[in-house]
């Protein structure tokens, strides 16, 4: 799973109108570099310069679901979205799992506001849904441009510091750190040690810091947490299951800043997580083969089975996709459950898709059962070949054959010239 925060994307109305109606250029990028390896796009929200994108692997699809979206503004007294909170929430495998991409407020005197302004954030999402808060998920991933700045130390201390790469002297003075130290709610929140340089603030196209008039003090102003809920002491009272039964964790792989990028005056930060899960889903909701021989030469036919608790509903489809396919709007065509069904028993049922749709060049493809009521893919097929027309690739040949047969004459001709 990729997980992708942005901040201070370009948030003139203009952008943003455009980026309503159609993807942003961020979300084009990152499908046209993720879907060759198998990603597809399976939510995104956006508040202004604010950008969270979540991309899975095919297999992992049919096991997400309850898939919700909210963004929370705090900029101008909560009037603005300029500063706040973008989530995406979702149950994989079963557990609950939260996205929260945040940008706080800035400048050394406001630690204190950002900490509030999280708090807020925190409370307001999903507030008044019937979705659980962001602090009772499972595991909660927290990042963003939190703002946070280096305390009390003077700049030249701090510069030293990091030439000397003494990070350790200013972990201490850290807000985050020491907000950490005070604030209950924040103390569950987990972060990898900073062993890398402060983030902000650089020189545009540099690994310089600020050489401008205002000369800002280097800080660790990006920043990845997570928290993940006692679940072992949670089974325990509610006595679901024993201790032994560890059903989540996660395990910090590696946590860096990336130097060489200098579009921004912050570098962006990464962090590669382990997650192991006890699946308490295994089964998709629907399971889906494609019958027989597929090609354009005739209608073609989708057997598919749900569990017993799926709601079906009158506006569910199935899509046929390349097996490198970036979203779930990125269908070559589509068979609506109900209006192309021609068989049902309780095992199975069949839907018919036509050949007038079916792709003439053939290839590799995939079948995807989209349920409307739960917002989401709850079954995927094995990837299967759909053979190429015949009758087009037969007078492709002929126009070939007939093509090389022009070109002595051609060549004769300007061998006279």
């Amino acid at each position: 799973m990729y997980v992708i925060g942005l901040q201070e994307v370009n948030s003139r109305i203009t952008n943003f109108l455009s980026d309503l109606a159609f993807d942003d250029p961020w979300s084009i990028f990152f499908m046209t570099v993720l879907a060759p390896l198998g990603y597809i796009k399976l939510s995104s929200v956006r508040m202004q310069g604010l950008l969270l994108l979540i991309f899975v692997k095919h297999v992992h699809l049919p096991f997400i679901r309850d898939i919700h979206t909210q963004y929370t503004r705090t900029g101008l007294y909560g009037y603005w979205g300029n500063k706040g909170g973008v989530t995406v929430r979702m149950s994989l495998y079963g557990h609950t799992m939260c996205f929260m991409n945040c940008h706080l407020p800035a400048h050394m005197e406001n630690a204190e506001q950002r900490v509030d302004d999280f708090e807020k954030i925190l409370e307001m999402q999903f507030e008044g849904e019937n979705i659980p808060s962001t602090l009772d998920h499972d595991v909660l991933f927290w990042f963003g441009d939190l703002n946070f700045r280096i305390a009390d130390y003077g700049i030249h201390f701090v510069r030293e510091s990091i030439n000397n790469k003494r990070y350790n002297l200013l972990w201490e003075k850290d807000q985050l750190n020491m907000a950490k130290k005070e604030e209950a709610f924040l103390q569950e929140f987990i972060e990898g040690p900073l062993q890398f340089k402060p983030t902000y603030k650089f020189d545009l196209y540099s690994d310089v810091y600020d050489t401008s008039e205002k000369k800002r003090k280097p800080a660790w102003t990006d920043r990845i947490l997570w928290r993940v809920k006692n679940l072992c002491k949670h089974a325990a009272k509610e006595g679901e299951f024993s201790e032994e039964e560890q059903t989540i964790s996660v395990t910090l792989n590696n946590y860096i800043s990336h130097m060489s990028y200098g579009i921004s005056d912050h570098k962006p930060v990464t962090g590669t997580f382990g997650l192991e899960l006890k699946p308490l889903v295994s089964n998709p909701l629907v399971t889906l083969h494609p019958e027989g021989e597929w090609s354009t030469e005739h209608d073609v036919l989708i057997s598919y089975s749900a569990v017993p608790e799926f709601q079906s509903s009158a506006w569910d489809w199935i899509g046929l996709f390349k097996v490198a396919f970036r979203h779930v709007n990125d269908y070559v065509t589509y068979a609506w459950v109900e209006d192309d069904e021609i068989s049902s028993n309780e095992d199975s049922k069949q839907v018919y898709m036509s050949a007038a749709e079916i792709p003439d060049m053939g290839g590799e493809f995939l079948l995807c059962y989209y349920s409307k009521n739960l917002q989401s893919i709850v079954g995927i097929s094995q990837p299967f070949q759909i053979q190429p027309n015949r009758t087009l690739i037969e007078k492709d040949l002929t126009q070939e054959d007939n093509s090389w047969m022009q070109t002595p004459d051609n060549l004769e001709t300007h061998n006279e010239f």
